[in-house]
């Protein structure tokens, strides 16, 4: 997008005679560049930017351009499950097993994890978009902020402070689950869970 011209020149300068030093000439050499906006190619780029190509097999007939753009950002990107794999919540660092197979059965183990983080995934998002909803409170700090493709470790993490609390007196141990707010309900109805999986848990404690 430039064009660049390069001119090379010599400049000489004539010494006199100074003590030992006899008189002579010095040549030096001088490159002067010139560069100009090529605004032909500077509108043909700003014409381009912004676009993208789409290359697909299918038929116009059963894939419009609309559909080719949603599929692509919809897309399953296997490297994202790589990422949680080596990252949070994941974290599968079999190096420091010494063992072969307590390094295999590390990642056999993981994976099901992994499974389960994106199969969790899948129904909520699929439920919200079936709804055309989307679910707010997910991010910490700005609760306003609603989202039609939480991830899992979002969700999981609506799931903080909850507590099982055991207090002694005089007749015993009495347990105390906290209660599940209006979002952990929503979300266990988003993935079909009834909210009885989780209030059952204090049924096993005598004196609750």
């Amino acid at each position: 997008m430039l064009e660049v011209e390069a001119f090379e020149s010599t400049i000489e300068q004539h010494r006199r005679r100074y003590r030992d030093k006899p008189a002579r000439t010095e040549i030096q050499q001088v490159l002067n560049v010139h560069i100009q906006d090529n605004e032909t190619a500077i509108e043909t780029a700003r014409k381009r930017l912004g676009w993208r190509v789409y290359a697909t097999n299918t038929p116009v007939e059963k894939f419009s351009l609309d559909d080719a753009v949603l599929a692509y950002r919809d897309e399953y990107i296997i490297e994202r499950c790589f990422g949680r794999f080596k990252g949070k919540p994941l974290s599968l660092i079999p190096m420091y097993l010494q063992r072969d197979d307590h390094a295999t059965g590390l990642i056999r183990l993981l994976t099901i994890g992994l499974r389960v983080l994106t199969l969790l995934e899948f129904v909520v998002r699929s439920k919200l978009d079936e709804a055309r909803v989307d679910i707010a409170g997910l991010y910490a700090g700005n609760p306003k902020r609603s989202t039609s493709r939480p991830t899992t470790e979002a969700l999981l993490g609506a799931f903080n402070y909850i507590d099982l609390i055991g207090i002694e007196g005089v007749d015993g141990i009495s347990y105390h689950l906290t209660p599940l707010t209006a979002l952990q309900q929503y979300i266990l109805e988003l993935l079909g869970f009834s909210s009885a999986i989780y209030t059952q848990l204090i049924s096993f404690f005598p004196n609750s």
